[in-house]
């Protein structure tokens, strides 16, 4: 890698390289982030903190299914379980699902919790 040293004005030093030598530092930078990330979600995965999500549901949330459908059904949960486990009623969990209502933070953070996934992974 060739380089060239350039000394500002106020004595700060600048380094000028190829643009093919910058490009491969950035491509190493993003290959060392992403080893990273793989590396920090094999431990959250073996700590029990993560889990993998099975492609079809990826798949049927991508389609417009309800989010919320999805991970009931992965749980194995009736509509009558998750509104219990969440202090809601069935009908109004119901109504979420199908699009009818919206659900609010708070009832939001009480199906995320009973479903044990962020509220993010109902939006």
């Amino acid at each position: 890698m060739n380089k060239q040293v350039i000394v500002s004005p106020t004595g700060e030093r600048l380094v000028v390289i190829a643009e093919a030598d910058f490009d491969a530092l950035v491509e190493a930078a993003d290959d060392r982030s992403d080893r990273e990330a793989v590396v920090d979600y094999q431990r959250r995965l073996a700590a029990g903190e993560t889990e993998f999500v099975p492609a079809a549901m990826v798949d049927r949330i991508l389609a417009g299914e309800s989010a919320l459908r999805v991970w009931r059904e992965h749980r194995g949960l009736s509509v009558s379980a998750l509104a219990e486990a969440a202090g809601l009623s069935q009908p109004f969990v119901s109504q979420i699902e199908s699009g009818r209502r919206v659900a609010g933070r708070d009832s939001l953070a009480r199906l995320a919790a009973a479903l044990g996934v962020d509220a993010d992974d109902l939006e």
